[in-house]
């Protein structure tokens, strides 16, 4: 009698699955609008098994493994999810070779795993189908900022030259170098924008990489004249971005369209998770926060805003999981950074300890 339960228990389970494409697509889409992208992926790999020239299937698979990935985390794991959603925007534009959200999926990935040559090259197919996406441009000019000032900052470093410090860089030959390697990049990025202001006259993030690029540009100028030039040309854009923030927010607050989209949570082994809740207003406040370091590009730009992030917290209380849900992205590695260090008080379910799941604000003022 057992015996037969369980066989009708487990006959019961098994008649709960799809039995074709559409159910499988629907059930995919269900958990993905759960946010459930583990289960989402799985369930329209079932779909695209069935029928693999379906552009909604392909498009859907690979946005949900995407939206498992973590930028700028190393692990394994999330290495192989990110890899995994490629193909299947490949596919996509295999089937429909001028399919947007495929392009822009997969610069946005390429974006995310800073590989910054093959993000720009699909972002450059992208605005080839789209001419008059902001976001875009606006990302390839994020991207010229994120090849050229890394070299820029050490040269700066190297030189002794303090953040506050004016330029131009002293050592000539340095910035003869500096030039010759990066200065088409600035330029090229300088053009992107001016594109995305030209489509969007008030994309304040777009003026504040403006101030930057050409803030930093002008340390590669021969006199000091030039770079004072260049400097109030800089100062003018600044102005540009408050009075476009406080006219949009009422305030000095964030805005804009960020390069870099929030990144998602991880995949994780369901198997071994603990019951996890969501809270839907305080967990309780961290035992242990984190000293929030304002980033000084950020200062340089005058940039302020809210960093809005969603925690997930293990059984002991610690941050395992974070997912950007929106903040400028000069903001946002200072926000990860000492979140990822906050500590909490274990929250209990009936006695036992559990996941959760919350929202936090962190603000970032000058």
């Amino acid at each position: 009698m057992r015996l037969l339960a369980l066989m009708l228990f487990a006959f019961a389970l098994a008649a709960q699955d799809p039995v074709d494409f559409s159910g499988w697509l629907n059930r995919g889409v269900q958990e993905f609008r759960s946010a459930h992208y583990p289960e989402a992926a799985a369930a329209f790999e079932r779909a695209v098994a069935i029928d693999p020239s379906n552009v909604t299937a392909q498009l859907y698979l690979g946005t949900a493994y995407m939206q498992q990935y973590i930028p700028g985390a190393d692990s394994p794991e999330n290495l192989r999810v990110g890899e995994a959603a490629y193909p299947h925007f490949l596919r996509v534009l295999e089937l429909d070779q001028h399919n947007k959200v495929a392009l822009a999926s997969i610069a946005s990935l390429f974006l995310n795993q800073k590989r910054w040559d093959e993000a720009q090259r699909w972002y450059e197919k992208l605005v080839a189908v789209e001419p008059n996406n902001a976001d875009a441009y606006y990302s390839m000019g994020f991207i010229a900022w994120s090849k050229w000032y890394p070299a820029y900052g050490k040269a700066r470093a190297d030189a002794g030259m303090r953040q506050e410090e004016p330029g131009p860089i002293v050592d000539a030959v340095v910035r003869a170098d500096l030039k010759a390697r990066y200065g088409p990049v600035i330029e090229s990025g300088l053009r992107a924008l001016e594109k995305a202001l030209a489509i969007n006259p008030q994309y304040d993030d777009a003026m504040a990489y403006m101030n930057l690029l050409i803030r930093e540009r002008a340390d590669l100028r021969d006199t000091v004249e030039e770079c004072q030039r260049d400097v109030r040309i800089a100062d003018q854009w600044v102005q540009k971005a408050l009075a476009t923030k406080k006219a949009k927010y009422g305030g000095g607050g964030g805005g804009g369209q960020s390069a870099p989209p929030p990144p998602p949570p991880p995949v994780r082994n369901e198997a071994a998770r603990p019951r996890r809740i969501t809270i839907g207003g305080d967990v309780s406040q961290p035992m242990h926060i984190a000293r929030l370091v304002y980033p000084e590009q950020a200062k340089q730009a005058h940039i302020q805003g809210d960093v809005h992030l969603r925690l997930q917290i293990d059984t002991k209380g610690h941050v395992f999981d974070i997912k950007v849900i929106s903040g400028h992205p000069l903001l946002v590695p200072a926000a990860l950074d000492a979140v990822k260090q906050w500590e909490f008080k274990p929250t209990l379910l009936h006695g036992q300890a559990v996941e959760v799941q919350t929202e936090v604000t962190i603000p970032f003022k000058l």
